[in-house]
């Protein structure tokens, strides 16, 4: 079994409480727009990090990490990315892909928006564990915590860490 910390939009601020909340994690992962490699370095200190860039993402970012991540984890073929859209709404980039060979787990940023949703026509789960920087228009910032277990997803927590505003 695997503890994942998942998040996404830190924009260059890494509040304090993610380390907290993901102290019983194995692995880190960041669904885009990091900020900057300072915080890449932090997330990476900690636990083992598993990350794409995101399109506020400069170059130093783009070397280190890909656009698409998809790996096995426990059994589970993942694919992270920062631009997706929704089950229903995929983004034109990854739409053949996805309908072609769909992942058990789809996640994405982008959105600042936290949601968890299966798209039941492709048999998938779609996760966007929201923003947990402070820039953008959300007024939470947010984090997911879930396990991996024999391919499976278990323990989906959705985590309030904080207003935006608060630093």
């Amino acid at each position: 079994m695997k503890r994942i910390g998942l998040l996404s939009d830190t924009h260059s601020y890494l509040d304090e409480k993610v380390f907290k909340y993901f102290e019983e994690c194995d692995e880190i992962w960041h669904a885009g727009d990091i900020g900057t490699v300072e915080l890449a370095d932090q997330l990476e200190a900690f636990k083992p990090l598993r990350a794409v860039y995101g399109n506020i993402d400069g170059a130093d970012l783009r070397q280190r990490y890909p656009l698409n991540q998809r790996f096995d984890c426990e059994g589970l073929d993942v694919w992270i990315t920062h631009i997706g859209g929704y089950p229903g709404r995929y983004d034109k980039r990854i739409r053949e892909d996805i309908r072609k060979n769909p992942p058990g787990l789809f996640i994405t940023g982008h959105s600042h928006i936290l949601k968890v949703m299966p798209d039941k026509k492709l048999k998938l789960l779609h996760m966007n564990p929201g923003a947990c920087g402070v820039h953008g228009f959300h007024h939470v910032k947010t984090l997911l915590r879930f396990s991996v277990h024999e391919g499976q997803i278990l323990e989906v927590q959705a985590i309030e860490i904080g207003k935006r505003g608060a630093v």
